[in-house]
């Protein structure tokens, strides 16, 4: 199934979810989300259907920040914080059915339990990565150009007052 000019891939004319238009025509590319969502705005203040809009970044790349150097005492003290919290969990559900008696003592060795299963189990994760990513980071995928399409039959209309948009317009794509 092929897609149409302007629609996500995977979404034909068939398809009709929230993220779709019928056959979507191009407003304008910008390189920022503000100016984009300024038009659309632009749009709304003029009482334009806006329920017929679509902002769609394009041009996506993944941008990924280093945070910091892994060690195995990194990796082992994350682990073991990971496994105190989740053998807290496992201490207080088994506390809450159990006998009143003995919840410190249940509470207090689920914890260690899972403590310890948490630094094995991360030094195992480490170690299988032989030390190709000593490193820390976080990821995102970002998009570098936005694109403002409208239904076909209210493109023109749209064009029109975008015309009267004060400042630098978009570049219109036909």
């Amino acid at each position: 199934m092929s897609s149409q000019p302007g629609m996500p891939r995977g979404m034909g004319p068939g398809r009709m979810t929230a993220l779709t238009l019928d056959y979507p025509m191009s407003l304008g590319v910008y390189d920022k989300y503000d100016d984009a969502q300024k038009a659309v705005d632009f749009l709304s203040d003029h009482e334009f259907p806006v329920q017929n809009c679509m902002i769609v970044g394009t041009e996506l790349k993944q941008v990924e920040r280093v945070t910091g150097r892994l060690t195995r005492g990194r990796v082992a003290l994350g682990g073991a914080l990971s496994g105190v919290w989740l053998g807290l969990f496992v201490g207080l559900i088994f506390a809450l059915f159990g006998n009143n008696n003995e919840m410190l003592a249940t509470v207090l060795s689920t914890v260690i339990f899972g403590a310890i299963f948490g630094l094995v189990w991360a030094l195992l994760g480490y170690a299988a990565t032989q030390g190709k990513r000593d490193f820390t980071s976080v990821s995102q995928v970002v998009a570098t150009k936005y694109e403002v399409l409208v239904e076909h039959k209210l493109a023109q209309k749209a064009r029109e007052l975008l015309a009267q948009l004060p400042g630098s317009g978009p570049s219109l794509t036909h």
